[in-house]
């Protein structure tokens, strides 16, 4: 059963907009690449309605919070390009992606095991477990796409201010006085340096991109076992009818047999009475005679 911690407070880069109850920080978690992995699930010898409910609410509860973060990286976006595109906001992004990455992570191997724990529910549970896969699958491809576009938008003015760098290297080049092109030498370092720690910053986000093909494929099989499993049970009940019908058939069958073989035991009765009052008459007769 999931362990249960303090929902993470507040609406920090992570963070989801729900409350009422304990929910584990998976916002917490720091992952440096953003691979996605599935724990393999347990055997269970029947079904578990507290780990049933326990595992939908932290489910549910991450979804909201991916997509909560996904909303907070669609205002960054708007920002990039723009004066207010410093380091701060490059690294507020990756923070953002690293903490949403953990819960993606963290979401995936819950459902794992919530497939697990509905194999011995009722169908009510299993619905339930196909709603859950198809909202976690929506709001990890939205939030991944939208990775993959801040990536892109961040490499291409990072490229830009590399372009403008460049110029300003040839421009300096031809200054004539000794001085002036101290001056702009140092300013162009510290402009290299920025542009380091700027492209170390762009790397970094890029490799959070986590690969939404990598978890639905897996996702899209629980669904389809799931699926098969419902075919199943649903054939169980139209074989278990149709045998309780036969039955039923069957019995009323033998009801009917069993009138007719005492009405005919009834009969012999009383032909055999009838014919014993007769021979006893005969004998009565000659014995008076």
């Amino acid at each position: 059963m999931s362990q249960a911690l303090n929902n993470p407070g507040g609406t920090g880069a992570g963070g989801g907009g729900g409350g009422g109850g304990p929910h584990r920080d998976y916002g917490a978690m720091a992952e440096s690449t953003p691979e996605v992995s599935f724990a393999a699930a347990g055997g269970s010898s029947g079904f578990s309605p507290t780990e049933f409910m326990s595992l939908s609410e932290d489910i549910g509860h991450n979804i909201t919070s991916i997509h909560s973060s996904t909303k907070q990286l669609e205002k960054q976006l708007k920002l990039i390009g723009t004066p207010k595109d410093l380091p701060t906001l490059r690294e507020k992004v990756h923070s953002i992606n690293t903490k949403c990455n953990a819960r993606v992570q963290t979401t995936s191997q819950d459902l794992q095991r919530l497939q697990a724990v509905v194999r011995h529910g009722d169908r009510q549970q299993k619905l339930q477990l196909e709603k859950l896969t198809r909202e976690f699958h929506g709001v990890v491809e939205k939030y991944s796409n939208l990775q993959r576009r801040i990536s892109s938008a961040m490499r291409q003015t990072l490229q830009q201010a590399q372009h403008f760098a460049d110029q300003d290297v040839e421009a300096n080049a031809r200054a004539e006085l000794l001085q002036q092109q101290r001056l702009e030498q140092a300013n162009l370092q510290q402009e290299h340096d920025l542009l380091e720690e700027r492209r170390r910053q762009v790397e970094q986000i890029e490799s959070d991109v986590i690969d939404v093909n990598q978890i639905m494929t897996r996702l899209s099989g629980l669904v389809h076992e799931q699926g098969q499993q419902m075919d199943f049970i649903e054939n169980s009940i139209e074989q278990t009818a149709a045998n309780v019908e036969d039955g039923t058939s069957q019995l009323a069958k033998a009801a009917r047999s069993r009138q007719s073989y005492r009405r005919k035991i009834l009969i012999l009765l009383v032909i055999a009475v009838i014919i014993g009052l007769v021979v006893t008459g005969v004998i009565v007769a000659k014995l008076n005679s």
